[in-house]
């Protein structure tokens, strides 16, 4: 589910291109930094990129959207999605804001639910 977008996402040492994905979503390494909930610096040194948590935070990212792109109709409608549309389960919150306070869990459970025929 979601699997061929992520895997060209994934470079050679098996981490997270995040320029790569930068590119792809038409946004700067900074942008993606704080999509993810990380601060605008963090892309700029491998050794912060390759980190755990950095790397962490953008797998469960990549992982959501590249879920729902077919839904949504798109990698780049997906992202869409994943930035502005309200939650109605999560109290209006996005599944942007639910990665950046750590609950991306939550978000798979609920997209799990939606795969399964649950209601929203």
């Amino acid at each position: 589910m979601g699997a061929p977008l992520m895997a060209g996402f994934i470079d050679e040492g098996g981490h997270v291109a995040v320029q790569r994905i930068a590119e792809s979503f038409g946004m700067s390494k900074g942008q993606l930094a704080e999509t993810v909930g990380l601060g605008r610096e963090t892309f700029h040194k491998s050794a912060r990129t390759n980190a755990v948590k950095t790397q962490s935070r953008v797998r469960e990212m990549l992982e959501i959207v590249s879920r729902i792109s077919t839904w949504a109709g798109g990698q780049n409608q997906a992202m869409a999605w994943y930035r502005a549309q309200p939650i109605a389960a999560f109290g209006g919150r996005t599944a942007e804001a639910l990665v950046k306070s750590g609950q991306a869990a939550a978000v798979r459970d609920y997209l799990d639910h939606l795969a399964m025929g649950g209601f929203a």
